[in-house]
């Protein structure tokens, strides 16, 4: 049987702010992708995940949506977006949108509705409460971006909670309207002919029924580079039994769509028990697995990581196992990694290994031109992060500067106009078209990466013997090695091989072994297979 598109899919995350703006307004929109998708079925990936691009008022860049069924004027126009899924389909590309159902935007006309009138079955839709007995929050629960995670409506005397800024008001998933309103969003655009979702938050919609205190609240926690406030791992505020109901139903809905319609879930749990329970078969066809995002650039660790990762995802059924390096809330990987030369090399060692992964990968974009975060200046950021700390956690602008296209100053093919972040200093040189040109490049790199990917790699992963410091499998035909050390090491392939590709020079192979020097992986592949 073929198994469904999305199994082993290379999605391409467009963060739409950034990525090209096609209005001159120094902002990301439908038009500048539109421009770009024949770049992205050059670059030889399967499928696009777009950012929202939905009404919003823009205090989270987006992610408060104040309706859900149209599209932003900073963005484009729902004729736009139709036009864009044509064009994608065409070039044989997937098209997944973000959807953010934990929370609207306080713009959004049930909230207005709410605030309107406190006696409104309105208020009902959002988790309004009673002020505790000193008039202060009904609990101690802090927003995942700083501060309280409770707002006072003055006009009530209640507060509302909200997870993120308080322009994003936190939905009641105990109120059946919920429900119906978001299966009518999802036939909206499953109707216009989307191939998936991205659940933005998807294990927060439920909280703890009595909204009791967070007995570990306060403080801040470290993800993969990026600063959040510890409540972003709180067992009060996410992962509720109820939560996976919700999609179970989800599932059946994309089921009466043909196409193998497929959801993924930004599930921000490092349990892995606990993440893998949402990809079981009926519940979400993916889960995000973040655990090598998290994981020390170290082949030891690697390799306990994703036999865990794989282990589990087999256990429960799950038909795949995502794998993620970077996006647009975390620290670029190359950053993270060391940065500039020494950060690229061992980002392109990451890179190999896991597209030589059995599951489904997925690219931020620009790693492809070996980006790594901007230094934005204070007076620049944008992040609500930022903000909320009092301009104290720098915040996630770093990793979402805009893609320089061209090497002309000063819009680099992104922009006719101001762009809304900095460019990175090298965007002269590291750049789409001057790396199109270089067959030494970041992105000929991933073109033959993914080109290879596709071709040969095939069948489950067997671990091999190898060093310390140094990781090994096979999959079918292909080999892959890794050496995160200092020193070079050797791995043992089979005899009468070559090496397919590598991700940096020196990777050689002479008779039964595989010369990798230090941050460093290859592809060998047996001549009888070439």
């Amino acid at each position: 049987m073929t198994s469904p598109w999305w199994v082993d899919a290379v999605t391409y995350q467009v963060y739409i702010r950034s990525f090209c703006d096609g209005s001159g307004d120094g902002v990301g929109d439908l038009a500048g992708i539109r421009s770009k998708l024949p770049y992205l079925a050059d670059l030889g990936v399967d499928a696009v995940w777009i950012t929202p691009f939905y009404r919003s008022p823009m205090a989270d860049h987006g992610y408060d949506v104040a309706d859900y069924y149209d599209v932003d004027p900073v963005f484009g126009s729902l004729a736009e977006f139709d036009q864009l899924l044509a064009e994608a389909h065409a070039l044989g590309l997937k098209v997944i949108v973000d959807v953010v159902p934990n929370h609207t935007s306080d713009q959004h006309m049930w909230f207005t509705e709410a605030l309107a009138d406190p006696d409104s079955p309105a208020r009902t839709r959002y988790l309004f409460r009673d002020p505790a007995p000193d008039g202060g929050p009904p609990n101690n629960w802090t927003s995942v971006f700083g501060g309280p995670a409770w707002t006072l409506d003055k006009a009530s005397g209640q507060y509302y909670l909200h997870l993120f800024t308080p322009e994003q008001p936190d939905l009641n998933w105990r109120n059946p309207e919920v429900h119906e309103e978001w299966e009518r969003i999802l036939r909206f655009w499953l109707d216009r002919g989307v191939d998936g979702f991205r659940i933005d938050v998807a294990h927060g919609l439920y909280k703890h029924p009595d909204l009791s205190d967070n007995p570990d609240a306060g403080g801040s926690t470290i993800v993969a580079g990026t600063e959040y406030s510890s409540s972003i791992v709180s067992p009060h505020m996410w992962d509720r039994p109820e939560v996976q109901e919700v999609f179970r139903r989800w599932r059946t809905i994309c089921a009466e769509y043909d196409g193998d319609r497929a959801m993924v879930g930004e599930v921000f749990l490092f349990d892995i028990d606990r993440l893998v329970s949402y990809a079981r078969p009926d519940v979400l066809h993916m889960a995000f697995n973040f655990m090598l995002m998290g994981s020390r650039y170290d082949a030891d660790e690697w390799q306990r990581v994703i036999t865990l990762a794989l282990d589990k995802h087999r256990e429960v059924g799950a038909q795949t196992c995502t794998w993620v390096l970077s996006s647009h809330d975390v620290s670029r990987h190359t950053t993270r990694y060391g940065g500039d030369e020494a950060g690229r090399r061992r980002a392109g060692a990451a890179t190999l290994t896991v597209l030589a992964l059995p599951g489904a990968p997925y690219v931020y974009q620009g790693e492809e031109l070996g980006l790594q975060d901007v230094n934005v200046p204070p007076e620049q950021r944008q992040d609500p992060i930022w903000e909320r700390s009092g301009h104290t956690v720098t915040g996630r602008d770093g990793c979402r500067s805009p893609i320089p296209w061209t090497a002309e100053p000063p819009g680099f093919g992104f922009t006719q106009g101001s762009p809304w972040l900095p460019f990175s200093p090298d965007a002269d040189t590291r750049n789409a078209v001057t790396e199109a040109a270089d067959e030494t490049s970041t992105l000929s790199f991933y073109r033959a990466a993914l080109r290879q990917r596709r071709e040969h790699l095939r069948g489950a992963l067997e671990w091999l013997e190898s060093p310390t410091g140094a990781l090994a499998f096979r999959r079918g035909r292909v080999t892959c090695g890794m050496n995160t050390s200092t020193t070079g090491l050797v791995v043992d392939v089979e005899p009468g091989s070559r090496v397919l590709l590598a991700s940096g020079p020196g990777a050689v192979v002479t008779g039964a072994w595989l010369r990798l020097p230090p941050d460093t992986a290859a592809w060998v592949i047996s001549e009888e297979s070439a």
